[in-house]
């Protein structure tokens, strides 16, 4: 068997409870952990989970790059490779599967000797709560590849930054891999060239603040440069309201802020996919806060399937006070966004997934050219969330109706005129502040 490897990818045969292998492109990283993984799989029958936060078919997943390895390494008699599995002649198994719509499947993995988190950087806190104690075999290893993003994206934080004896950290660039293409080495250096900060990322794996396109990347920059992504302590003497973007197959994702003098303290964020409201409202009460109002957007008044109630009547049912968040446009929103990051401070930890949404949050580009509309993609949920927050903080509203609108909506049947009013509880922290 002619199985080669970097020198400092060696490491991956050392015992270890996390191996973290971080970098830049081209330093063969995956290349070497799928080797690595099938030879140890041919020393003993061994349970294999590779996985990734998103993984919506099996060509989002390492399959390919295993099986392209077992071919490289003669193992074709060994391995059996199916569209979904592959198995080992000693009984040994390599599964796949994505973490964050896969909650439940992923909890019920049983005897895992290690699992593979290939673009590691991706996956949530949250995800990371899942995924860890689902690896509780004794001896049982994870092992994590991937190029950094962000300085404070939580898995770069733990297992980079504040990594401990249980980790083994390698970080690799396309100097470490002796068989580097020249076709790669070409593409590198015309990158250095056009878009120095690009190359910096891309190929030497230095972390970015913002990425290429994306909607809020002055307003991050600024918040960066002037230190408000940092400790931000909760004032217990006032109100925390929350701001909800709801979703069943898109995530539901809450941010917890207060306003205090002249300062929005976002103190917390979380975000979850598949659960119902009675979910959110359970982790609201675990946070502990003392709440004030509950912002929602417009389509909290619908009524979701298998209920007779919608989620605004559910959560006042559950004794918060609720205000609807005025509907404006996606623009109009952003534009509310931007005005009231300006006044905002965000905590570092709590709100870290969030804010990674926020970074992540970048307009579509068509041919070339960036368009007006936002893509809409995993980093919505946090960044719709947000938007919802601005607006009513910012106290934005709809632009006046045109006299035909005002016909069309008299000919449908009228919505109460205090929906989304609770006045009989006196106000709360943003009503203060319109005041």
């Amino acid at each position: 068997m002619d199985a080669k490897f970097p020198k400092k990818l060696e490491r991956l045969f050392e015992p270890s409870r996390y191996k973290v292998l971080w970098g830049g492109r081209g330093a063969g990283r995956s290349w070497g952990v799928a080797r690595a993984l099938l030879i140890l799989g041919t020393r003993k029958p061994i349970r294999v989970l590779c996985t990734r936060e998103l993984q919506n078919s099996m060509r989002d997943s390492v399959h390919q790059l295993l099986s392209d390895q077992i071919d490289r390494l003669g193992l074709g008699q060994f391995y059996r490779v199916e569209k979904e599995r592959i198995y080992g002649a000693n009984g040994g198994q390599f599964s796949f599967e994505g973490i964050r719509n896969n909650t439940t499947k992923i909890k019920s993995y049983e005897g895992v000797d290690y699992c593979w988190v290939e673009e590691a950087v991706k996956v949530s806190k949250h995800s990371w709560g899942i995924l860890i104690p689902t690896i509780r075999k004794e001896g049982s290893e994870i092992w994590m590849t991937f190029n950094p993003e962000f300085e404070d994206d939580y898995t770069y934080q733990r297992f980079v930054l504040d990594a401990d004896e249980s980790c083994i950290v390698i970080h690799t660039t396309w100097r470490d891999n002796p068989w580097f293409p020249e076709v790669l080495r070409q593409e590198m250096e015309r990158d250095k060239i056009r878009d120095e900060d690009y190359y910096l990322n891309v190929w030497e794996g230095q972390c970015v603040q913002v990425l290429d396109g994306a909607v809020y990347a002055k307003e991050l920059r600024k918040l960066q440069r002037e230190g408000r992504i940092c400790e931000v302590p909760w004032d217990k003497s006032w109100p925390v309201d929350t701001f909800w973007d709801l979703g069943r197959a898109d995530a539901t994702a809450v941010w917890f802020a207060q306003r205090v003098a002249m300062q929005t303290r976002v103190l917390d964020f979380y975000s979850n996919t598949g659960e119902d409201i009675t979910h959110y409202l359970a982790i609201c009460q675990q946070k502990g806060y003392n709440y004030g109002t509950m912002w929602l957007p417009h389509d909290a008044r619908a009524e979701r399937l298998g209920s007779k109630k919608t989620i605004e009547e559910i959560v006042r049912q559950a004794g918060y006070r609720v205000q609807i968040v005025p509907k404006l446009s996606v623009t109009d929103g952003i534009n509310a966004a931007r005005i009231a990051m300006n006044e905002c401070w965000f905590d570092q930890k709590k709100c870290a997934d969030g804010i990674r949404g926020l970074r992540a949050y970048r307009f579509k580009v068509v041919d070339g050219q960036r368009a007006n509309a936002p893509l809409h993609d995993w980093a919505s949920d946090s960044a719709d969330a947000f938007r919802y927050l601005a607006i009513a903080l910012t106290g934005a509203k709809p632009p006046e109706e045109s006299i035909l609108d005002k016909l069309r909506r008299a000919m449908r049947k009228p919505e109460p005129e205090f929906a989304n009013e609770d006045w009989r509880r006196g106000p709360t922290s943003l009503d203060w502040m319109r005041y």
